[in-house]
């Protein structure tokens, strides 16, 4: 029998001592030496292999790198003839890291459809996996998982079913003598052959490839937490026999996300940021919830004034925003874009941070280093573009804006210009011509830019701050200068002060940062020193219940030919649209006689386009009071409100400002405006319009004829009219309905034929626009099939193009992304609408119409009886009847 001790001793040292062999009477020594030897043969083999690979791999490595351009960062890049190759280091193996692709030079045909330098196309977040087997790096995209607490099951099921996909491969070239980093070739990720991580072609709506043999990289540079690969790309784009080769130069960004997201800000309807969406699981939830998280900067307080800050005092931000004025930009302007970037600093004072957003023009040195993703740009684009935009570049996994290129094209400029001098050249003598004095549009490049970065720092439009001031309060000297802005924020479409009229006094014209901005900020980038989006709850709540008055209210952009609630509107001003578009049409009749010697510039050979241009801005101004109004008819309030607070949610519009709407479109556009349509302008232009086709000069009564068109599509179209339907099943005689909407219609309109009178051209022309706008809605085809739009674009609304916050790019750019507009009631569906009383109302009146015709049909001249005769057979033929 063996002792114990010699046992362990024994089997310890087949571990510590491998020449030892134990003694075992079932085992031959013969056999055990063989093996040994075998297994020291073995040992010697494979390290000399295992010498001969490092060997092999280090020669490789050092044949790819030693002498090859290299540039230190992110990744090292090394340059080796007209190939590209990373080193990838090891340790950042399943880190996050976000693909931002931007374009850097556009050819002619993209700059007219307004996509330039500095437009963001594509973003996505990636990782890198190792796989050893197969000797690459492969790529997946990352898609931030739902939110699941640690310790729960059913976190297991979350990682199970939101498995993300991956998207391309790399073989590894070689390794560094300690394996810490992989070598790999990049030239079909950036050369136009891979479109894994930038589609350039597909994303700017071209849906081409990119043509090989005429791309080409250009650069590649790395930063400390970057990498960025500048290429040239071509593509081939035919339509019809024609065909264009497009060449655009675009960066590719691989940015190293934090390794730590920043805590996320839970959203509240009562404030507008963008927001980043997740669903939520855990295992104590009996129903699955949906959390969003603000979009916005990560802004806290240095360590050491962590405590100064909680204790309420205003300390500087660890990292402050930084905006950098591009080298582009028009010299004498660059103060003022600078102005409207560091108006934002008393919100953000408000939230506890001073110097917290500054802006700074780019010096040559720092000119050097613009490629670094980490600078914001205000990009300059030379552009016939109308517009300016402020996206910003998001981390998915927690709303963090990263970095905020905002895009100003050139012709804004044009825009601006024409509000200053169309909303209040009737009482401001220095903006009557078309040459601006310097501060005058210096201002007005403030309140654009100022509105831009109000977007990349989060913020929604608010088309409630304009409602927030009452329409007299307009017209105080005292209230606007203790305000200073026409709105309570300068995140609404709220231009300039057209409500104020020559001799009120009123000196402040234009918008600013207003108490909802402040408050807004406040919301979004006050610092609660909080661990989880929860723990912040409860001081949030507090806040928004210490400010819930009128000049605090938000509510986002609404369609504006079917706005729902008139308070949240573009382009208006005040509380009362009846009063303030009224007090804007005065103020319009006082420029009209105006125009011709505003627009003549002394020049020798002048025409009259000048002229033209302003009075399209006019009508276009015109046509915009007649919106804010018509919104009052089928309006309803649509209030934020939570449990407790004594609101209604909704409420529909009085039913005396419904019917004072409807006439003031009957005294307005319903008629013959004759000082707008019929004046001396019209002698010597019409209105100019550069289309496709070339120059087009639209008569002046061609003009009024479709405004007058679309007044009575949007005013009939089956959404309001469905509207007010609801509004009488709850109000009943209260409310303002569809019957009487079509008598007032009826008895103005067809007041002349009512008396039996002799109608003139525009009075017909009237008529049969009414009778039109019911047919199309309520002919026999539309009792029993689905209706067709009334009209698609509308011939001023929708040509017009506001600046804006986010492009077609910006919002596609993370697709998990909240850019959408806000809130939508529905009363509406193509089988609602078909067995509604909208379309028994509209045949009704078109009966109404038609017997009144045919008493009348005979007793006027002889052009009426032809109208007459024309109405009955188009109503006979759009019901059916014999």
């Amino acid at each position: 029998m063996y002792n114990k001790s010699k046992l362990l001793l024994l089997s310890t040292s087949l571990f510590l001592t491998p020449s030892l062999t134990p003694i075992l009477a079932s085992a031959p020594s013969y056999k055990v030496d063989s093996v040994e030897l075998m297994k020291k043969k073995k040992n010697k083999k494979s390290k000399k292999e295992e010498g001969k690979k490092e060997e092999s791999t280090q020669k490789k490595y050092d044949e790819l790198v030693g002498s090859s351009t290299k540039k230190e960062g992110l990744f090292n890049v090394v340059k080796k003839g007209k190939d590209f190759y990373f080193e990838v280091p090891m340790d950042l193996m399943g880190r996050d890291l976000l693909v931002v692709n931007k374009l850097q030079r556009v050819p002619a045909e993209l700059n007219d459809a307004g996509v330039n330098r500095g437009v963001n196309y594509e973003n996505n977040m990636i990782r890198f996996e190792w796989n050893k087997e197969g000797n690459q790096l492969m790529v997946r995209q990352s898609r931030p998982l739902p939110i699941t607490p640690e310790k729960d099951a059913i976190r297991k099921s979350v990682e199970d079913n939101f498995i993300s996909p991956l998207i391309t491969s790399f073989k590894v070239e070689a390794y560094n003598n300690d394996s810490t980093t992989a070598v790999i070739k990049v030239n079909d990720i950036y050369d136009g052959t891979s479109t894994s991580i930038n589609n350039v072609f597909t994303n700017i709506n071209l849906g081409t490839s990119a043509i090989k043999d005429l791309s080409k990289i250009q650069e590649i540079k790395s930063y400390s937490n970057n990498v960025v690969a500048y290429s040239e790309l071509t593509t081939k784009v035919s339509e019809g026999m024609e065909s264009v080769y497009i060449t655009v130069e675009v960066s590719s960004t691989i940015l190293l996300l934090p390794k730590t997201p920043m805590v996320g800000r839970l959203d509240n309807q009562r404030v507008g940021y963008f927001t980043t969406p997740f669903l939520s699981f855990s295992d104590k939830q009996q129903k699955l919830e949906k959390k969003e998280f603000v979009t916005r900067w990560r802004l806290e307080p240095k360590p050491e004034d962590m405590v100064a800050y909680l204790e309420g005092q205003l300390v500087e931000p660890a990292k402050p925003i930084v905006f950098y004025i591009d080298q582009a930009t028009p010299y004498q302007w660059r103060k003022y874009i600078k102005q409207g970037v560091e108006d934002w600093q008393v919100a953000f004072e408000k939230a506890g941070f001073k110097n917290a957003i500054i802006a700074k023009e780019i010096t040559d040195s720092i000119a050097a280093n613009m490629d670094d993703i980490n600078y914001s740009v205000i990009t300059y684009a030379a552009s016939a573009k109308m517009n300016a935009m402020g996206p910003s570049i998001l981390d998915p996994r927690s709303g963090e804006i990263l970095e905020a290129d905002i895009m100003w094209w050139h012709n804004v400029l044009t825009m601006i210009q024409e509000w200053n001098t169309i909303q209040t050249g009737a009482v401001r003598e220095e903006v009557r011509g078309t040459e601006l004095p310097e501060e005058v549009m210096g201002d007005a490049i403030r309140f654009v830019a100022c509105h831009e970065v109000g977007h990349s720092l989060g913020l929604r439009h608010n088309m409630m701050g304009s409602w927030a001031y009452k329409t007299d309060e307009l017209r105080s000297e005292e209230f606007t200068t203790k305000m200073n802005s026409t709105s309570s924020s300068i995140m609404d479409y709220a231009r300039y002060n057209y409500v104020a009229q020559p001799g009120d006094g009123v000196k402040v014209m234009s918008p600013h940062i207003g108490p909802y901005d402040i408050f807004a900020i406040g919301y979004g980038y006050r610092w609660y020193a909080s661990e989880t989006p929860e723990a912040e709850k409860g001081e949030l709540h507090n806040y928004l219940q210490q400010h819930t008055g009128r000049l605090y209210k938000y509510l986002e952009a609404q369609d504006p030919r079917d706005a729902v609630d008139p308070r949240a509107q573009n382009e208006d001003l005040g509380d009362d649209p009846v009063k303030s578009s009224k007090l804007g049409i005065a103020n319009l009749k006082r420029i009209v006689p105006e125009i011709l010697k505003w627009s003549t510039t002394g020049e020798k050979g002048q025409t009259y386009d000048e002229a033209s241009r302003m009075y399209y801005a006019v009508i276009s101004q015109w046509n915009y009071f007649l919106y804010h109004v018509m919104a009052n008819v089928g309006g309803i309030y649509i209030e934020n409100t939570i449990v407790g607070d004594g609101m209604k949610t909704y409420t529909f519009v009085e039913k005396e400002k419904q019917k004072e709407s409807v006439q003031f479109l009957l005294d307005e556009v319903l008629c013959y405006p004759e000082w707008l349509f019929n004046n001396e302008i019209g002698q010597y232009t019409f209105l100019r319009r550069d289309t496709p086709v070339g120059i087009i000069e639209n008569a002046p009564h061609k003009m009024l004829k479709n405004a007058q068109a679309y007044i009575f599509w949007d005013l009939l179209a089956n959404n309001r009219l469905m509207r007010m339907l609801e509004n009488e099943s709850a109000n009943g005689s209260h409310a303002f309905t569809a019957v009487d909407l079509m008598d007032m219609l009826h008895k103005s309109i067809f007041k002349v034929t009512e008396q039996g009178g002799k109608t003139d051209v525009m009075t017909r022309n009237l008529q049969k626009g009414f009778v039109d706008a019911l047919i199309t809605a309520a002919a026999e085809s539309e009792g029993v099939k689905i209706s067709k739009n009334m009209t698609d674009d509308h011939f001023l609304l929708d040509h017009q193009t506001p600046f804006c916050s986010h492009d077609e790019f910006a919002m596609k750019s993370f697709k998990g992304s909240n850019m959408a507009a806000g809130r939508t009631l529905d009363f509406y569906g193509s089988q609602l609408n078909r067995i509604s009383d909208a379309i028994s109302v509209k045949r009704g009146e078109l009966m109404r119409v038609k017997k009144l015709l045919e008493r009348r049909v005979n007793t006027s001249d002889i052009a009426t009886q032809y109208h007459y005769q024309d109405l009955i057979l188009r109503i006979n033929t759009a019901l059916g009847l014999k």
